[in-house]
């Protein structure tokens, strides 16, 4: 059966109406509006629920936290892509929709408003705390509706075509079922529990931080060195105590320890003393453990195990057998608590620290102050310095967990596009701590714990379930105030959004494991490896087959993008300005595990290739060109005659494989490459341009044509869709007089291995474009007169190649302005040029087309011109003093033109050495 027969039957049997005819101009804007609604009313985008072959990609939710970034651009034009030509591959393709209820995200964005808005009023900003849970959760809600809108239209108006009709939040009722059912069966298993133990605290939110999620800063602060004394007015060397340097000194309230290295020379001596908390009038051991840093500071250092993560863990080594008191001195709100004397109770902890020194100094146990620039860790999210805390948090065990990963891995049930990643992947994953899985907050998944008594006392009892304990367990049951990590819920998203807890669900069955995950490169610990986690424990096998990340979008000159420098790019400005074509274009032809450099000319350039599409088809309705179900039914490419239109044929095979190939190897931007160089120079440039002289006939050659023509375009559409589906659609409407109700994203992709190629035609034709390029190229180098007849020379020729140009000398004609062709035995001479192509020199008389003389005071000027900027050029290059002051983008830019001159200059040379040489 001829490949067309399946696009065919969805085509009308009237002609095209004259009036479908592309409009002069393309408009994005009145094109994508229109199909966006179309596809989703006409069910484009619901996943087949049958015996197809399953391709899943679920999208990585949206924080509904404001619009999308080009970031999200990237992370959904990607899998689109892949999805579209899934669908078009006949396969049931999902691409998961949904947004993510990013807690801490939320709260920071409503803080920020109410604090706009207080002072707008000049009045003190609202809190949480003081608007109350049940109201700050409404308020929440309404953000999320009103983010949501946003969101959603924007990724419609990117053309995403994911299954909207199952589209899922993070805290809808069935996936709160499923989060609620997850926390239940890991404690269970014992894979979660409740620990007293350090974690990283925003004082400002007032909540615990995951690890991930914090960003050291290098500050300058100091260090402050401060004498403890020894007990009963010991003295060591004539010295009454010892020194200790501290960027904290408001921890010093809670010092339970001194540490020193058991090697140090002085530690025979001191350790088992005893000495002085000051201020605080407490007695506190010397203790000696290798984890002190001889040569920093005085060599000994102070343990506070509530409020320094190291010193926690030297607790933990050394409790039991020096009773090492665990003292927390500060509130949630990061003040001092009841634990510091009364002086300092209530104080902010920076202004603690401040009186705390003031007071140390006064009693005259300040030895010196000294700057000192360290790493000091912020929230990601609110930019506050965080402050390691002792709480009771819930923990998932990470080396469980993990084991099902690495095995995962390790039998290749999941593959890594990026080799980099699963070396990544394995380091995190065989180095994992113990999982904070809690936050106290507000907006999120209620932890389903229940708590009756004190936490920390005797009596103290935990239910963990989904709803509250009965009457049969008494009554004082309180449910857990706290919330679950945000990622805890993102890392069911593979599963939960397809129906689980539900195991019998038709979606599940078909689309877990998913195909694949998509994302950045920077989130692959905080959800690929949840999810990892999540699917390996819960579901018995990885949730996707494969793993892609890609790197992130810097700005043209390779830096990051930030507000503050004011290099952002909105997309949603670049898809009003160019199109939202022309931005899927770019996003995929720059697509990389690399970091990747964006810029707006890009975009730019992506919407002249639109363009091009655009007048390719307005060319082809001018000249009678269009492929209906009446033309289709009456084509096959294996009665095809002219090599012209054989060779088109074994171009678009060739193109269309290699497309298929990086496509599956995550290669988009090689995909692209491919895509727009047959589009535009293949058939655009060379296809339309040859068979011009060949419509000009009238035949059964120009019947042909016209039908090679229009199947051609109809499948560069095709190959074009998933990336550009907005004009492609638009055009294949246009080009094929396609029914109402009919799609091209839902036509067929071609199955080009069935395609016959006639090589020795495709051979042919080859040659004719290796010459006329070479003529074109001439023409504009040798700037010949547009409209100039050439009489041109053959030598050397195969008779192959003499055959091929003489049968086409229609083409050479239209073309390049080729008169006559005529063989000669004798090499090029003065005032011609050669050119070589398949072993025979053609050879280009220059007479009466060029002045020379012109030409080679011309050429001179211009070599003068080019030879003293590289002069230039080369002697700020070879200054020691420009090269390691300027900036490594100018660097490299002044090389690429010092290359650039260079070349030029061996160009010009060689005009002036040949054909212009007197």
């Amino acid at each position: 059966m001829p490949m067309t027969a399946p696009l065919a039957q969805s085509l009308s049997t009237t002609e095209a109406n004259p009036d479908s005819r592309p409009d002069t101009r393309f408009s994005p804007a009145a094109v994508e509006a229109r199909w966006a609604e179309a596809w989703e009313v006409g069910g484009c985008f619901t996943t087949r629920l049958d015996a197809a072959e399953p391709f899943a990609i679920m999208m990585p939710p949206p924080n509904v936290t404001g619009t999308l970034h080009l970031g999200h651009a990237l992370d959904n034009t990607l899998p689109d892509i892949l999805i579209r030509r899934a669908r078009m591959q006949g396969k049931a393709a999902l691409y998961q929709p949904g947004t993510d209820h990013a807690s801490i995200a939320v709260h920071v964005v409503l803080e920020k408003q109410w604090a706009k808005e207080a002072k707008e009023k000049g009045q003190k900003a609202l809190s949480r705390f003081a608007l109350g849970r049940e109201k700050f959760m409404e308020q929440a809600w309404a953000w999320k509706d009103y983010s949501h809108g946003q969101i959603s239209s924007q990724l419609r108006k990117l053309g995403i075509s994911c299954d909207w009709a199952n589209e899922r939040f993070t805290m809808d009722a069935a996936y709160v079922k499923a989060v609620n059912t997850a926390f239940v069966q890991l404690h269970a298993q014992g894979l979660i529990y409740r620990g007293q133990r350090l974690v990283n605290w925003d004082p400002k939110m007032q909540t615990a931080v995951s690890d991930l999620e914090v960003t050291h800063k290098e500050v300058k602060g100091h260090l402050w060195h401060v004498r403890y004394k020894f007990e009963n007015g010991q003295l060591y060397n004539g010295n009454d105590g010892i020194e200790i340097a501290t960027t904290r000194p408001e921890t010093i309230l809670a010092d339970g320890a001194i540490a020193i290295h058991p090697a140090d020379p002085r530690a025979a001596d001191l350790v088992g003393r005893t000495v002085l908390v000051p201020l605080a009038n407490r007695t506190i051991k010397i203790i000696a453990d290798e984890m002190v840093d001889p040569d920093f500071g005085s060599g000994m250092v102070k343990i506070t195990a509530a409020h320094d993560f190291n010193d926690f863990a030297f607790y933990q080594r050394h409790k039991v057998a020096h009773n090492i008191p665990l003292i927390n001195l500060m509130n949630p709100n990061g003040t001092m608590n009841s634990n510091c004397p009364a002086d300092y109770v209530g104080l902010d902890r920076f202004k603690a620290r401040k009186k705390i020194i003031e007071d140390i100094e006064a009693i005259g146990q300040l030895i010196k102050v000294e700057p000192h620039t360290h790493n000091v860790g912020h929230a990601e999210r609110d930019d506050t310095i965080l402050e390691p805390y002792l709480t009771w948090q819930w923990y998932a065990k990470g080396a469980p967990l993990a084991a099902g990963c690495l095995q995962a891995i390790d039998q290749g049930e999941v593959q890594f596009i990026n080799a980099r990643d699963q070396k990544v992947m394995r380091h995190w994953l065989e180095n994992i701590e113990d999982w904070c899985i809690s936050r106290q907050l507000w907006w999120g998944h209620r932890i389903p714990a229940w708590f009756k008594g004190v936490e920390g006392e005797a009596g103290f009892e935990v239910k963990i379930q989904e709803a509250a304990p009965g009457p049969e367990f008494g009554e004082g049951w309180r449910q857990d105030e706290d919330i679950l990590d945000t990622w805890f819920s993102s890392a069911m998203w593979p599963f939960a959004t397809q129906g689980w807890p539900n195991a019998t669900t038709a979606r599940l069955a078909q689309f877990y494991p998913n195909s694949a995950i998509n994302s950045g490169r920077d989130i692959l610990p905080f959800w690929i490896m949840k999810m990892l986690m999540m699917g390996t424990q819960l579901m018995g096998q990885a949730p996707f087959k494969t793993i892609y990340t890609h790197g992130l979008i810097l700005d043209e000159k390779g830096q990051k993008m930030s507000k503050s420098k004011g290099n952002v790019l909105n997309p949603l400005e670049l898809m009003e300005k160019y199109g939202t074509d022309a931005l899927r274009f770019t996003m995929a032809s720059i697509a990389s595990s690399e970091d990747m450099r964006f810029s707006e000319a890009k975009v730019e350039q992506n919407r002249n290739f639109c363009t091009k599409l655009w007048n390719a088809a307005r060319l082809l309705q001018m000249n009678g060109v269009s492929y209906n179900a009446e033309v289709a039914k009456e084509f096959h490419l294996r009665i095809l005659k002219h090599p012209i239109n054989h060779w088109i044929v074994g171009k678009l095979k060739k193109a269309t494989i290699a497309v298929d190939m990086h496509l599956d190897a995550w290669e988009f931007n090689q995909a692209t490459h491919h895509a727009y160089h047959f589009t535009w120079g293949t058939f655009c440039d060379w296809y339309l341009e040859l068979t011009k002289p060949m419509l000009a006939q009238g035949d059964e050659v120009a019947e042909e044509t016209r039908a090679c023509m229009g199947w051609a375009f109809t499948y560069v559409l095709g190959l074009l869709h998933p990336f550009m589906p907005f004009i492609t659609e638009e055009l294949w409407q246009k080009h094929t007089a396609a029914p109402q109700g009919h799609f091209l994203m839902l036509q067929p992709w071609p199955d080009v291995h069935i395609w016959p190629i006639d090589y020795e035609a495709y051979g042919h034709t080859t040659l004719l474009v290796e010459v006329l390029t070479l003529l074109r190229q001439a023409r504009t180098q040798y700037k010949l007169p547009p409209k100039s007849k050439l009489e041109i020379f053959i030598r050397n020729a195969a008779p192959e190649l003499l055959s091929v140009l003489q049968t086409n000398a229609a083409v050479l004609n239209t073309i390049v302005g080729v008169e006559t062709l005529t063989p000669r035995t004798q090499a090029a001479g003065q005032g011609e040029a050669m050119l070589q192509a398949a072993g025979a020199e053609i050879i280009l008389p220059l007479q009466g087309l060029v002045d020379f003389a012109a030409e080679r005071a011309r050429l001179g000027k211009e070599v003068e011109k080019q030879q003293t900027e590289l002069t230039r050029l080369q002697g700020l290059m070879n200054n020691p003093g420009f090269t390691a002051r300027a900036p490594a983008d100018e660097v490299a830019e002044k090389r690429s033109r010092e290359a650039e001159l260079q070349a030029g200059l061996v160009g010009l040379q060689a005009l002036l050495d040949g054909p212009y040489k007197v």
